[in-house]
């Protein structure tokens, strides 16, 4: 699918990941619909690139929430062809630790917007692009966001490896489901990328993280998967798959 004058769909689109996607994906041409739940950033994100940006304030894990999303992009585009999910929370805490068990409530919270917020948006918008006439066999493609910890999760990432380990499995059934549709449906791992989250940790961290990539020796670069997600799209033979974009990185227990 070619990119220009295409809708995007991008949560969790205001910061790190999702914002450097917003960004490259309109700087190629693309509309895009920016969900995510910091609204005074993302209004003024999207009036800073312009008439083909809208902001939606959007809580992945409510149905009402994203329709209403789905809904401003629709009034505001006509259209919705590819969505990009890349909204998510991590939480550490071991099973059991000095404070007792895991606390179950902060679990199912990771699942909740990490595994079925995901699930929650792309149903929405695929019911969207049902709608879209076929171009060349095609008329939407998802792509979701997992990590490489739902291969190779550390210690204290059970609810974080739990949801992007289903993000994974749940990839090539929802590909299945609607192929039939024309809309095929793919998902990222990343593995260590930096992002505002990183700077807080200091140069010597950062420089300890970068020794366990294979090559590369450095974290990644949000636009690195940009670019990534730009391949999936425009590639129509790419589906159903899980790609790593991590240096060859395997982690270790911590």
């Amino acid at each position: 699918m070619q990119i220009n004058d295409r809708v995007f769909v991008i949560t969790g689109g205001v910061s790190g990941i999702g914002r450097a996607n917003v960004e490259y994906f309109h700087e190629r041409g693309a509309r895009v619909a920016i969900f995510d739940m910091n609204a005074e950033a993302g209004e003024a994100l999207a009036k800073e690139l312009g008439d083909k940006a809208v902001f939606a304030e959007v809580n992945v894990t409510d149905e009402a929430s994203v329709q209403a999303g789905i809904a401003k992009a629709m009034e505001a585009f006509g259209a919705i062809h590819v969505c990009l999910n890349f909204a998510g929370i991590a939480h550490a805490a071991k099973t059991l630790g000095k404070e007792g068990p895991f606390p179950l409530d902060q679990f199912n919270k990771v699942i909740q917007i990490n595994l079925v917020g995901t699930f929650n948006v792309l149903r929405l918008a695929a019911e969207q692009m049902a709608n879209n006439e076929p171009v060349e066999g095609e008329r939407g493609v998802i792509i979701n966001t997992a990590s490489v910890a739902a291969y190779e999760g550390q210690i204290g990432q059970a609810a974080y490896s739990a949801s992007k380990g289903g993000i994974v499995g749940m990839t090539l059934p929802i590909a299945r489901d609607l192929a039939q549709l024309d809309i095929r449906v793919n998902t990222i791992a990343p593995g260590l990328i930096y992002t505002p989250l990183f700077e807080a940790l200091g140069e010597k961290v950062v420089d300890a993280l970068s020794q366990q990539v294979l090559n590369p020796q450095r974290l990644g670069r949000p636009e690195e998967i940009a670019q990534m997600a730009q391949s999936i799209v425009e590639n129509a033979y790419v589906n159903g798959e899980t790609i790593r974009v991590d240096g060859g990185i395997r982690m270790q227990p911590r």
